[in-house]
């Protein structure tokens, strides 16, 4: 009995829920500062001056690829950056699952979710000696610091079916994002005020910042989040249980029709999402005629728009949720997405681009914390939660594995990287059409397979008991 009132006591519990809110506020620093906006341009920046350098020119030829040495194998820059962000997603799609269930077995989800909040801020913190010279030292840092990223998402996303009731989530899924765009925004503007004031040689700076923003503001995530919701007893052999029971969530999973449904959906319709937040500024760089000075700075000032926006499309969203369901705006949102992207094949002025990533922010905030949300409301009642959610982390990851793969080889077979664009529409579409396939409900069978797994669950709790 006094494990149900520990369980229940959270649910709803403000103190707790502004406490899970503000990781996105910490962690969303590494995705814009890092993933999307000053390290991109910085790496293609300093790796075209090492090359010039070494091939002693002073600008690069028409259709010149920027070469890197590594390990002793030729590669354009691009190339070798997006090698090293895909492997990093696969093994995070390796490592979630089997994390997951020893973190559900051992009641150590929090403890999981710290290691990694570290493991990506050091590696963030690390860039700051980032140097082409010694490229793959610097590479294994991007390549650490995603991972911590990822990973910490698995467990911390975990958290919000056991801290809120399902009618709460749509809106707490949106103020967490919300948060992660106003709180990495913050710290892009100061970093380019610091960069713009400074030096360019400041850049270096930001990293830093990166990694003690992100664990810093953790802490007051990691003091109100609880530790061992279920009172899970830690005994030996707990990896070995931990892999049994990732395999017994996954045999529920499969009974699931709804769930697996909405999960397949969103391996498409993610794909397209992320696939399109990875290889924005790339498009944006070669396909849009800035005119002097390459555009660095109107692309800031685009991506800004993006985060303003994005925190206002996932309050939206989530307010149009409330009246028409989750599944119903998901269906708009992915529609709009689409007409985004075609919308993209066309465009060539700033001003268009500008459009273009105010339409994409509004989506972006939109889907991003709908899909989340959406997820931990399907879920069956269960304690789980950090292996249904590594589910969802590996359906994200390999789909971006899959859209920078295709994007590329788009890009590759029609030397036109607007036809990559126009051909992520099919991600949008396959989703587009499982979503409107979602059941609205779960099928009967899997409900009875649900109710007949956790009244196992309870016998086996039982039988523990009795043994103590």
């Amino acid at each position: 009995m006094e494990k149900e009132t520990v369980k229940h006591s959270l649910k709803g519990n403000q103190r707790v829920i502004k406490g899970w809110i503000f990781y996105d506020w910490a962690n969303s620093v590494y995705n814009l500062v890092i993933s999307s906006a000053i390290f991109p341009v910085f790496y293609a920046n300093i790796t075209e001056s090492h090359y010039l350098k070494k091939v002693g020119r002073e600008k690069l030829l028409p259709d010149e690829n920027v070469m890197i040495d590594f390990f002793g194998i030729s590669l354009s820059n691009s190339v070798l950056f997006s090698y090293v962000l895909a492997a990093s997603f696969l093994l995070v799609s390796v490592l979630s699952p089997l994390l997951s269930g020893i973190a559900d077995i051992s009641g150590n989800k929090k403890r999981f979710m710290q290691f990694f909040c570290y493991l990506g801020a050091f590696s963030s913190i690390s860039l700051y000696w980032f140097d082409p010279a010694n490229i793959e030292w610097g590479m294994l840092s991007i390549f650490l610091a995603s991972i911590g990223f990822w990973n910490s998402l698995v467990f911390y996303n975990a958290f919000l079916p056991e801290i809120a009731e399902p009618k709460q989530h749509d809106n707490i899924s949106a103020r967490g994002f919300s948060m992660g765009y106003f709180g990495s925004m913050l710290l892009l503007v100061i970093c380019l005020a610091m960069i713009m004031l400074g030096d360019a040689a400041y850049t270096k700076y930001s990293f830093v910042l990166v990694g003690l923003w992100w664990m810093g503001f953790a802490q007051f995530t990691f003091r109100r989040l609880p530790h061992n919701i279920y009172k899970r007893d830690v005994n030996s052999g707990y990896i070995f249980k931990g892999v049994t029971e990732l395999k017994s969530v996954f045999k529920e999973f499969r009974q699931t029709k709804r769930l697996q449904r909405y999960l397949l959906s969103f391996f498409f319709f993610n794909t397209g999402v992320q696939t399109v937040m990875l290889m924005a500024v790339v498009f944006a760089k070669k396909e849009i005629e800035w005119g002097e000075g390459g555009g660095d700075a109107n692309l800031i000032i685009a991506i800004l728009l993006i985060q303003i926006l994005g925190a206002a499309g996932a309050y939206l969203m989530s307010f149009i949720s409330s009246k028409i369901g989750n599944l119903k705006t998901l269906i708009f949102v992915v529609i709009g997405w689409m007409l985004l992207c075609i919308w993209a094949y066309w465009i060539k002025s700033p001003v268009e681009f500008y459009f273009l990533a105010a339409g994409i922010g509004l989506v972006m905030g939109g889907v991003q914390a709908l899909s989340r949300s959406t997820y931990s409301k399907f879920l069956p009642t269960t304690e789980d939660h950090a292996s249904y959610f590594s589910f969802y982390d590996v359906a994200e990851k390999l789909g971006i594995v899959l859209g920078l793969f295709f994007f590329g080889f788009m890009e590759y077979m029609t030397g036109n990287l607007r036809a990559s664009v126009l051909s992520i529409v099919g991600f949008f579409a396959i989703g587009l059409v499982l979503l409107i396939l979602v059941p609205r409900k779960e099928s009967a069978k899997g409900r009875k397979a649900l109710s007949k797994r956790r009244l196992q669950k309870l016998k086996e709790k039982e039988a523990e008991s009795r043994v103590k």
